[in-house]
């Protein structure tokens, strides 16, 4: 715990960056995986409900709620795929955690760097229950900023330790080649999704555009393959041929939520799907046999973000990669908030205009 109930610790972009350069970034990921698994073990302790979305012709802006009774957290964050050409992000992100007994907050943090994290993270402790045991190689089809997380994650939790990666734009796979140089992985840069599919174990499509799009067709995919599909996660955009969903098991973090913008806002409302939590703890079956397709649609869900930031705040005590944020009314009394105001004139050099 960082002590002074007044002040809110803020973990900066520079912090973020800091922290997990300190820990380390496999360790990071595993150890927010833990936090991550542990919290869909207990889901239902959670308050839930869909994202808030505001959508527009650029993009989307959303609020992600929820709260375990004890500590409540949100995280805003936005996805605007034209940002790219720009030179901005796609998606941007911070996330608040506060005390449900007082309602005052104790963490604000950037979510740009952590979200990226705990999506990598969720993909790969879904992937531990779902994805064909030994799984050693994995296919990314979309090589822009999610996916050396997405490698690093499978490395740390899976052993994944061979890649084949394709993107649209060569630069970004040759860029994701480099970042990953050097880390423990055999990697081949290909020419096509057909290409890249060859001989892996797990598919994951990460790709921005907002739109209907078929990164992958049914005759790309083979018995046994698990598909992590982390792309589509707005209404109107989509990875999967619809085809490649109707031979799948699927799996999804939570289903009113999946059904508006997952892959499955393809297939009929009652089509049948597992919650992840239902794996986790026994109650539903994973993966049934060799020779099943499993599909994670990953939209990404407030818990995950509850979890990240939990995680955050309890690594941050002793290593000072946070800065004070004065966010917190502290006036004399707590009715004499105008008397505060007062106060501060009396104490500083401001005078009464």
């Amino acid at each position: 715990m960082i002590p002074n109930l007044n002040l809110v610790p803020f973990v900066s972009v520079d912090h973020m960056m800091k922290l997990v350069l300190r820990i380390g970034v496999e360790r990071f990921l595993s150890e927010l995986a833990a936090y991550v698994e542990e919290d869909f073990r207990r889901w239902e302790s959670f308050d839930k409900t869909p994202r808030v979305a505001s959508h527009s012709a650029d993009g989307v802006i959303e609020l992600m709620p929820t709260s375990d009774g004890r500590i409540y957290g949100f995280k805003y964050v936005n996805g605007h795929p034209k940002n790219t050409r720009e030179g901005r992000q796609t998606v941007t992100a911070f996330g608040v955690l506060s005390d449900v007994a007082n309602g005052y907050p104790v963490l604000m943090s950037e979510m740009t760097i952590l979200t990226a994290l705990r999506t990598a993270a969720t993909s790969a402790v879904a992937a531990k229950h779902l994805a064909p045991r030994d799984a050693s190689c994995m296919a990314i089809i979309g090589n822009g900023a999610q996916a050396e997380f997405q490698a690093l994650a499978f490395k740390a939790l899976l052993g994944v330790d061979r890649l084949r990666l394709y993107d649209i734009d060569p630069a970004a796979t040759q860029k994701c080649v480099r970042n990953l140089q050097d880390r423990g992985f055999e990697i081949a840069a290909c020419r096509s999704t057909e290409e890249a599919v060859e001989g892996a174990d797990i598919i994951t499509t990460v790709t921005a555009d907002k739109q209907y799009a078929t990164i992958l067709t049914d005759n790309m995919v083979g018995a046994g393959i698990h598909i992590n599909a982390v792309g589509g996660d707005c209404p109107g955009k989509t990875e999967l041929h619809r085809d490649i969903l109707l031979r799948s098991d699927i799996f999804v973090e939570y289903t009113p939520q999946t059904r508006i913008e997952g892959e499955i806002q393809q297939l009929a409302a009652d089509h049948p799907v597992t919650e992840l939590w239902q794996v986790m703890t026994g109650a539903a079956p994973g993966r049934a046999d060799a020779r099943r397709i499993t599909l994670f649609d990953s939209v990404g869900f407030a818990t995950e973000d509850f979890s990240a930031l939990r995680y955050v705040r309890d690594v941050l005590a002793g290593t000072g990669l946070y800065q004070d944020l004065d966010m917190l009314a502290d006036p004399d009394e707590p009715r004499d908030l105008f008397g505060m105001i007062l106060r501060a004139g009396r104490e500083g050099s401001v005078s009464p205009g």
